[in-house]
Order: C-alpha cells, then structure tokens, then sequence
C-alpha cells in the first residue's frame, strides 16, 4: 500500500498538481469519509487505501488527456466521484467542463454538494447512460460495465469522434479478445501506476 504521503508526493512531482489541489483532494477525501459511513460510495475495505485505491488510481488519467483538442469529459458511472471530480479538481482551470454521469440520486448529491464546495466547473447529470447523448470528445470509465456495454454507449450515445480512456483489471486482454466490436477500433493498453495487473484501454473512433 502507498501511504497519503506518498501518493501527495507523486501527485506533486510527476502528475503536476499543485498545493491548492492537494487542498482540495483533502477536503474531498474528508467528505468522502463521512457521507460513506451513511451511503456506500467506495467498499468500505478501501477506506484507508482511498489515497492510492481511488485518487491516484484516479488521477493517472490525465496523463491520457490531450488538452489541446479536449472540449470536454465525460466520467460514466462516476459512483462516489472516481476519476471525475479527480480530473475536475485538476481540469479546473481549463475552459473545457468535465460531466459526471450518475444514475444514483443520493451520490448525485453528494457530487453535487463536493461540485459547490470546491468550486469545481463539472456538471452532474442524474440519468441512464442509455438515455443521454454525450457531447464530449474524452469519455473516461473506471470500475464501470463490461467492454461490451462501455462500446454500445461510445457508438450510440456519443459524438462521431471521441476518445475513451477505459480503467480495467487483470483481465483486459482477455476481455478486449471476446469483444467482436473492438476489430473496428485502434487501441493500446497503458499499465497502470497503481497496480500492476491492471490496464488502461486507450482507444480512438474515427
């Protein structure tokens, strides 16, 4: 396990926050913490894990963010807020929004009320994925559906052009070989900085 410390030092160091973000993780955490003695947002097991299980976890995405194009991101099924108010805390400054997409309404709540007290530019969308049409061009997912699903949405429900950044575990290879669909796709999978059996599917629609 990687200590609150270390994780703030990597988050400084080579993913580029800066100390007022760390603040603001701080306090996000804090809040976390407390709604989830109520509300199961994160497996109350990872509670003391939460620095390196959810928000470094988390925060790795942006190096796959290409900011000069991005317009937008979208975090399917963000749950407690993984990797989306992550990316919002560190995207704040940028003049594109991150949308969290949250079918549950007592965890839109909770994002909604972390979105106001850190001043975050995301917005909450409370819906099925199902019925929405997703306008921006960076779709990240974390512990979401099967590859299957995720690729139904990207081609259905999302712009022509779009980038999606899929967090998976172990078994992404074998998961991406029964998947028929991804023969129309150009991927790569990047190792993830937090466990090294897990993968992260970049992939790329035309």
């Amino acid at each position: 396990m990687i200590t609150e410390s270390n994780v703030k030092r990597i988050l400084l160091k080579d993913l580029n926050f800066d100390t007022p973000k760390i603040k603001k993780l701080d306090n996000f955490v804090d809040k976390l913490l407390i709604y989830n003695k109520k509300h199961n947002l994160i497996s109350k097991n990872t509670e003391k894990q939460v620095w390196d299980r959810h928000i470094l976890d988390s925060a790795q995405l942006i190096k796959f963010i290409d900011v000069k194009s991005c317009s937008g991101i979208a975090d399917l099924g963000t749950g407690g807020g993984f990797p989306g108010i992550i990316l919002a805390i560190y995207f704040q400054n940028f003049n594109f929004h991150v949308k969290l997409y949250e079918k549950s309404p007592i965890k839109s709540v909770f994002l909604s009320n972390i979105s106001n007290l850190l001043g975050l530019n995301c917005t909450i969308i409370c819906n099925d994925i199902n019925s929405v049409k997703i306008d921006s061009n960076h779709v990240v997912c974390r512990a979401f559906r099967k590859l299957n699903y995720i690729l139904n949405i990207s081609r259905e429900n999302c712009i022509k052009k779009h980038k999606m950044i899929i967090m998976k575990g172990r078994n992404a290879q074998q998961e991406i070989n029964k998947t028929s669909k991804m023969i129309n796709y150009k991927y790569r999978l990047e190792n993830s900085i937090t466990d090294k059996d897990s993968k992260i599917i970049i992939l790329n629609t035309e």
